[in-house]
């Protein structure tokens, strides 16, 4: 499944899945005293004649910096509806976060559990683009229940800062 995942960032094009968890490994690495916040985020723009969905990894060393990289996926039409772009955004963001929770969050985990009792730790999130305020208000139950429903903490505006602010910087 994560064979067909490619991401890059400012600095690195032409990630695959393992190469991401090696950076996010040693980004850990570097500091695994630290308490630390994963989250998935996507972000998506409508074109002229497509939808732009770019979906964000950040992991943040709280206080102390951040590693991020992001995907890209396109489908080849306008999404009119709110819903079915919202719906989208979240499912996109539910499929990268499964990856992580069946197979990759304790190797994650593992890196800090030496230092726990030193303040180390690790939060997992996944960041909707939607919020109180504007059209969004009314897809927020149903979306943060399809996130709490995978047992993962969903965020949302102002506190989902991947989605509406990493990713949405690249779907332009």
């Amino acid at each position: 499944m994560t064979e067909s995942f490619m991401f890059y960032n400012l600095s690195e094009g032409g990630m695959n899945f393992q190469r991401v968890m090696e950076r996010l490994k040693a980004f850990m690495c570097a500091d695994p005293r630290s308490e630390y916040v994963l989250s998935i985020g996507t972000d998506s723009h409508v074109h002229h004649k497509e939808t732009k969905f770019i979906t964000a990894i950040h992991l943040h060393r709280v206080g102390k910096g951040a590693w991020g990289c992001l995907k890209n996926m396109i489908i080849p039409r306008a999404i009119q509806s709110l819903h079915e772009k919202i719906s989208t955004e979240t499912a996109l963001s539910q499929e990268l976060a499964y990856i992580f929770t069946s197979q990759y969050l304790g190797e994650l985990s593992d890196i800090l559990i030496p230092y726990s009792e030193e303040g180390a730790d690790l939060t997992f999130e996944i960041h909707l683009d939607i919020g109180r305020k504007g059209l969004t208000k009314d897809l927020i139950q149903e979306m943060t229940g399809r996130i709490q429903a995978m047992g993962i903490e969903a965020k949302i505006k102002p506190d989902s800062y991947t989605a509406f602010g990493y990713a949405n910087r690249f779907t332009k």
